[in-house]
């Protein structure tokens, strides 16, 4: 399972620090087993079940974490440690953004459609419950926690607001 976590996301082996990328393919190998999806499933679960793009969790996923890395390099070249982001917690966070949704979402009959659990409790919830059983930090969990609108109420890192503000260009962007 992990050598395909890996080949569907290469951008994991960006994480510099061990325990962080350890903790990212250990949250998505739990998220996988608890949601019945074999890692290639990521690559046909649709990113959103509101309209049809035509992209997957994992194209969603991987342009997160793109876009989320380029905001970090761009502030690191124009703004240098004036607006210091933590570039490992951003890329985990970004990763792992959405993991819940392996368990808000399930196939039947080849249609996808919200899970039980998943019509009670958004991905957000139980995303962050996956990371922490596999002792994501908390600053990862925060982004997780707070990447969509469940996050508006509250100030985000700085890292969780480059990654909310991602995730809803990628969203709005294909007409989410």
């Amino acid at each position: 399972m992990r050598e395909e976590i890996l080949r569907i996301f290469p951008e994991i082996g960006w994480i510099e620090d061990e325990n962080l990328r350890e903790g990212v393919i250990r949250t998505y190998e739990r998220a996988l087993r608890e949601g019945g999806w074999a890692p290639a499933d990521m690559e046909r679960i649709p990113f959103t079940l509101l309209k049809e793009t035509g992209l997957s969790y994992a194209d969603h996923v991987r342009a997160v974490t793109r876009i989320s890395l380029r905001v970090y390099e761009t502030f690191a070249e124009v703004f240098g440690n004036r607006v210091p982001l933590r570039r490992d917690v951003l890329l985990a966070g970004a990763l792992l953004h959405d993991v819940g949704k392996l368990l808000e979402i399930e196939e039947r009959d080849g249609v996808f459609q919200k899970s039980p659990g998943g019509k009670v409790l958004r991905h957000p919830f139980s995303g962050v419950a996956l990371a922490y059983a596999e002792g994501l930090p908390p600053e990862v969990l925060h982004i997780i926690g707070t990447h969509s609108k469940e996050g508006d109420p509250h100030p985000r890192t700085p890292e969780g607001a480059v990654i909310h503000h991602a995730d809803f260009t990628c969203f709005e962007t294909v007409g989410g």
